[in-house]
């Protein structure tokens, strides 16, 4: 269901229609693992309903802004939902600036990749938009990798460019095929992380 809501979702989004909105949602909430509530209303349908419901939202809503506003606004509500919640540890700021830091790393322009016997090398230079970004993610990422694949993944950080080794004899196909982009978005963690970062355990990665 995932992959076939990613595929027509990117079919949509070439024409901004009021299906890609939707599908956009539909997306999401897979990745997210949430429930799917159908949406058969057009865009004025279901503006007359909103107006017509006063502040409810929609059955079907999942989005309540861009991706960051979204992950964000849905650390909230966990937040606000937990009376363990201690409030004076709180760091929404903090995931504000995580969440940033995610976007940004889709700035980089340069990411060289080279092939090991079992594996890549990524170089990273990080004087290129997006860099500090990497600066901060990458090191904390790595260990992280290993734990979720059990991987080889280090890291040397250098004063312009972070170097980046992957491997696995198993795995090697899959690594190269990931390549770094791929590799930064393996795993469920992002979630845990961000309620973490949120209530105030760190910033980690």
């Amino acid at each position: 269901m995932i992959a076939m809501a990613q595929s027509v979702y990117g079919a949509a989004q070439c024409n901004q229609t009021p299906e890609f909105t939707m599908l956009r949602s539909l997306a999401i909430a897979c990745s997210l693992g949430l429930p799917i509530v159908a949406q058969a209303q057009t865009s004025h349908q279901g503006h007359a309903a909103h107006m017509s419901a006063g502040a409810a939202e929609p059955a079907g809503a999942m989005e309540p802004g861009n991706d960051a506003f979204g992950a964000l606004a849905e650390i909230v509500e966990i937040l606000r939902s937990d009376p363990s919640t201690d409030w004076s540890r709180v760091d929404i700021a903090g995931l504000r600036a995580h969440l940033l830091d995610m976007d940004a790393l889709f700035d980089l322009e340069t990411v060289e990749q080279a092939d090991t016997a079992t594996g890549i090398i990524l170089t990273i230079p990080t004087d290129q938009p997006g860099g500090d970004a990497a600066g901060r993610m990458v090191p904390a990422h790595a260990p992280v990798l290993t734990g979720e694949t059990g991987w080889s993944s280090q890291v040397t950080v250098q004063e312009d460019v972070i170097e980046w080794v992957v491997e696995d004899p198993r795995d090697s196909a899959q690594i190269r095929a990931l390549g770094f982009f791929g590799l930064m978005a393996v795993g469920n963690h992002h979630p845990a992380h961000h309620l973490a970062v949120a209530s105030g355990h760190g910033m980690g990665h």
